[in-house]
C-alpha cells in the first residue's frame, strides 16, 4: 500500500484553513510540525500546539490522482502558499521503518526502561514500560517526563494510591504501576490521551482494577498519597487548591512542566498546603516536588 502527501509551509493564521482545505479533500491524516526553531515541548491536554510557522503534512490514498488532487488543492491557496505546495509519494515499508526508527528503547533511570512494542528490552531483570507512541503526549524523551520517571524510580511509590494528572500516553501511570503502587488514577481531558492510556495500558498486562483512567469530571473525591502533574506552569498554578484537597496529610506531590523561569511563581502556588523541596532541573526544565503539610481544605 501507498500513500500521496502534500506539504507546505504556513504561518499560525493560515493553519486553520490549511487543515480545513485538506480535511474537505479527503486527506487521511495531518501532521504539524515547526517550520523554524521554535520547538513547543508541551502543551495542554486538549488543546494543540501552534508555532509562528509549521509545516502542514496532508496523507491521501495511494489510488488518488495526484495530479489532479495538486491541482484542486492549488486552486484553493492563495497565491504565497500556492508556490510552496510539496508532492511525495509514501509506501507502506518508509512509513513504518522510519516510524520504528525515530523510537528506540529508553533508558530513563537505572533498571528502568520504556520501550516499544517492536524494539528489545536491552537490561536484564529490568523494570520494563511497553510503550507505542501514539497521538498522546508522552514517549519519556522530554525532560520534563524523565525528570518525573527519575524520581519515581528513585522512590517507589510502592503500595501507594497515585493520581496521574494530564496523563497523555499513561507514561507515568504505568511506571507507577510497575514500580510498585497499589492503585493509579490517570486523568486527562483529551479523549485520544484516554484511549493511548487505555491502549498502553493493556500493552503492559496492567488490569483496569489498578489503572484506571478517567475525565476529570467522573472524579468526585480522592485521597492519595501520590499526585503527579506533567502539563504546563498555568494550569498547574490554577489547579493548585484542587490538587491539595486531593492529597491527604504526608502526601507527596511531583509537578513537572515548568521552565526555570516560572518556579518562583509555580511555588508560591503551592505554598499554602505544601513543604517544597528544592527544584529539580534538566536544562531549562525543571520538577517540583513537596509533602502536604496540613489537613486537606473543603472543595
Amino acid at each position: 500500500m501507498s500513500w500521496w502527501q502534500f506539504s507546505l509551509d504556513c504561518r499560525a493564521a493560515e493553519l486553520e484553513r490549511v487543515e480545513d482545505l485538506m480535511t474537505s479533500l479527503g486527506a487521511l491524516s495531518l501532521s504539524i510540525s515547526d517550520a523554524a526553531d521554535e520547538p513547543i515541548y508541551e502543551a495542554l491536554p486538549g488543546t494543540e500546539p501552534v508555532w509562528p510557522e509549521s509545516i502542514v503534512t496532508a496523507t491521501f490514498d495511494g489510488d488518488a490522482d495526484p495530479d489532479e488532487l495538486q491541482q484542486r488543492i492549488a486552486a484553493a491557496l492563495p497565491s504565497r502558499l500556492r508556490s510552496g505546495l510539496r508532492r511525495s509519494s509514501l509506501d507502506e515499508r518508509d512509513w513504518e521503518q522510519a516510524y520504528r526508527e525515530h523510537f528506540k528503547a529508553l533508558r530513563c533511570a537505572p533498571g528502568l526502561w520504556i520501550v516499544p512494542s517492536w524494539d528489545e528490552v536491552p537490561e536484564q531483570d529490568a523494570i520494563v514500560v511497553r510503550l507505542d507512541p501514539g497521538l498522546a503526549f508522552g514517549t519519556g524523551n522530554h525532560p520534563t517526563t524523565a525528570l518525573c520517571l527519575a524520581r519515581l524510580a528513585q522512590q517507589p511509590p510502592r503500595d501507594a494510591q497515585v493520581v496521574d494528572y494530564g496523563c497523555g500516553s499513561g507514561i507515568l501511570a504505568i511506571a507507577a504501576c510497575k514500580l510498585g503502587a497499589k492503585k493509579v488514577l490517570a486523568i486527562d481531558i483529551d479523549t485520544q490521551a484516554l484511549a493511548a492510556c487505555e491502549a498502553n495500558r493493556e500493552r503492559n498486562d496492567i488490569e483496569p482494577e489498578r489503572l484506571a483512567v478517567s475525565a476529570p469530571l467522573d472524579i468526585e473525591s480522592a485521597s492519595v498519597d501520590l499526585l503527579m502533574a506533567n502539563i504546563l506552569a498555568a494550569p498547574l498554578i490554577e489547579f493548585a487548591a484542587r490538587f491539595a484537597a486531593m492529597l491527604h496529610q504526608g502526601g507527596r506531590i511531583l509537578l513537572s512542566g515548568i521552565l526555570d523561569s516560572q518556579v518562583a511563581e509555580v511555588s508560591a502556588a503551592y505554598q499554602p498546603w505544601f513543604d517544597l523541596e528544592p527544584a529539580l532541573p534538566s536544562g531549562e526544565w525543571v520538577c517540583l516536588e513537596g509533602t502536604r503539610n496540613t489537613e486537606p481544605a473543603d472543595g
